[in-house]
């Protein structure tokens, strides 16, 4: 009835978002064991909430700036909800660069 595991508690305090490896290196006498961890860290998620104001009729369009301060490239698939709101399918970031995603409100009548 005895178990083959060892917890090895760990303990990890990021203090920014992104993707962190290590390598945890477990030796005895008579073995050496290599464990290859990898955390992603996420952000944590804000909400926003943005306000279009235009003449009616008019397009307006938001620069909304996406920040990557990852190691790896980012490529996002854009899902846009609601009537008249356009931008691009999807975006790239590159690692440690800002790209602008370009929200688009094209009202068709008064509202």
């Amino acid at each position: 009835g005895g178990s083959d595991t060892v917890e090895l508690p760990i303990k990890f305090t990021p203090k920014y978002a992104g993707c962190y490896h290590c390598q945890i290196i477990l030796k005895s006498s008579f073995d050496i064991r290599v464990y290859e961890i990898e955390c992603v860290v996420n952000a944590e998620q804000a909400d926003a909430q943005l306000e279009f104001q235009t003449p009616a009729y008019q397009t307006v369009t938001q620069e909304i700036p996406i920040s990557n301060m990852s190691s790896q490239d980012w490529r996002f698939e854009a899902i846009l909800e609601g009537q008249c709101f356009y931008g691009p399918p999807m975006i790239n970031v590159r690692v440690g660069e800002t790209a602008p995603y370009p929200l688009t409100f094209k009202p068709v009548a008064e509202c």
